[in-house]
């Protein structure tokens, strides 16, 4: 499968950096302020979450791709240059969730914040499409796609539909707001309206995750359950324009049902078996991707209660980190979270690797704790003040915590993922008060799509 945990593509970019050393913040506007490197006591629940929320969301406003104003793939502190150009679909989706959030706590001006949006949505329209999607990366100064690996030139439907989460989003938000609010609603709603999901279905009863105009359908990836995937058949079964047959959920999302598993872990029931060798549960942004605007909490249809689904997996991925089976260095209960990252292996190189309880390399990724806040708020809570009262000057820099460290190595990247950075602050939020979760799943056409594929919720009303 292709997931962005296992594309190999990511193992160079440590080594591949040039010299290139622009000012930081070339976005213009009004930077957000810096914080001091440790706070002189301890702060409460509330200034953590505040703090980390606003640092997390810098990533976006502060150090946004220069042209687009969209999310730039990463950022590397140690070299700011390096594929500057460079903007992330799905992260940019996450991207405008957070602009969202920093609105809401008023870490953003909103005008400023919609004259932004308004950039994004201008460039998206003139950016390359391929039946409606957007490539995996996009040339910020361009609009041209480019090349994820060999053959992923073309439309990407996983990227576009977190990208689409965040569109959504966004129209809702500003849809009866100012004239120019209102304006940058319709754009949104016109680019998610485009994007052609039956295309995808390369016709048959299952989503495709890539098409090129050069390789056509010959990547193959099949859109099976239990990944970050959801969404596609969500807004692909939602869509009013080129819509999805519930047959394709059913037949290819869930295996004709077969995704649903007896099988425990740690004692706590997975639920659904995941797309990992052994079944067990996957890397963290598995139930952080999908479930930015999805709220899980009340969500169920016949083939599983998605709040347990969810929040099992978090409480897995602590329990191991916890329980330290391979009696790494530092783990403990407040020192937790496994999902995709930057990576350092044994041998001293680094790279990029799916951490999980399969895949345990002693890497720590904070988005993976942070962004489980809905599922896990104690553990994460702790998690969050380690970072902040005691770890403050190693692992958290300019636009939040770093991407990844490990206390068995003595090492932290001072990096930046936008698809890692992206779901701290809008999940964070939908602990807090539920905005984006609201946002999204009162949508008319996301009640449609789930209630299509036989979801129910009492609490949306579907």
């Amino acid at each position: 499968m292709k997931s962005h945990l296992f594309v190999l593509i990511f193992l160079n970019f440590f080594n591949s950096c040039s010299s290139s050393t622009p000012s930081e913040g070339n976005t213009g506007g009004t930077p957000l302020p810096t914080t001091p490197t440790a706070p002189i006591t301890a702060l409460t629940d509330e200034q953590a979450m505040d703090q980390v929320q606003k640092d997390a969301i810098k990533y976006f406003w502060d150090y946004a791709e220069s042209n687009s104003k969209l999310g730039r793939e990463r950022y590397h502190t140690d070299n700011p240059g390096f594929e500057a150009n460079k903007v992330t679909t799905g992260g940019s989706g996450f991207g405008l969730m957070s602009l969202i959030v920093g609105i809401e706590r008023g870490f953003i001006p909103r005008a400023e914040a919609v004259t932004r949006m308004t950039t994004a949505m201008d460039f998206l329209e003139k950016a390359d499409r391929f039946h409606g999607a957007w490539s995996h990366w996009i040339d910020g100064s361009t609009g041209k796609a480019i090349s994820f690996g060999n053959k992923d030139d073309g439309g990407d439907i996983v990227e576009t539909a977190f990208l689409c989460q965040g569109l959504i989003a966004v129209r809702e938000y500003f849809k009866n707001g100012s004239i120019q609010e209102k304006a940058l609603s319709s754009k949104a709603d016109n680019l998610w309206k485009g994007v052609e999901w039956s295309w995808y279905t390369n016709s048959e009863n299952a989503m495709y995750w890539h098409w090129s105009p050069t390789y056509q359908w010959e990547m193959k990836f099949k859109l099976e359950g239990y990944n970050e995937c959801l969404i596609a058949y969500i807004l692909g079964a939602a869509s009013t324009t080129h819509p999805i047959p519930a047959a394709a959920y059913h037949e290819g999302w869930t295996r004709n049902g077969t995704i649903a598993t007896g099988k425990t872990q740690y004692g706590i029931p997975l639920v659904f078996k995941y797309n990992t060798v052994s079944g067990n549960a996957g890397p963290l942004f598995w139930a952080q991707y999908s479930y930015l605007g999805l709220d899980p909490s009340q969500l169920s249809d016949k083939y599983a209660n998605y709040w347990e689904l969810t929040q099992n997996q978090a409480k897995i991925i602590y329990s191991h980190c916890v329980a330290n089976p391979k009696n790494w260095n530092g783990y403990s209960e407040k020192c937790w979270g496994l999902t995709a990252s930057y990576s350092r292996n044994p041998d001293g190189t680094t790279g990029y690797s799916a951490h999980d309880t399969d895949n345990d390399l002693g890497v720590i990724t904070p988005t993976a704790a942070l962004s489980s806040f809905p599922y896990t708020p104690k553990e994460s809570m702790k998690f969050l003040h380690y970072l902040y009262d005691e770890k403050k000057s190693t692992y958290v820099g300019i636009a939040g915590p770093y991407d990844a460290f490990s206390p068995q190595y003595n090492w932290v990247t001072p990096r930046y993922l936008a698809i890692d950075q992206g779901t701290i602050a809008p999940m964070i939020e939908n602990y807090r008060t539920g905005i984006i979760w609201k946002l999204f799943m009162n949508a008319p056409e996301v009640k449609q799509g789930l209630t299509n594929l036989g979801f129910h919720s009492g609490k949306y009303g579907f």
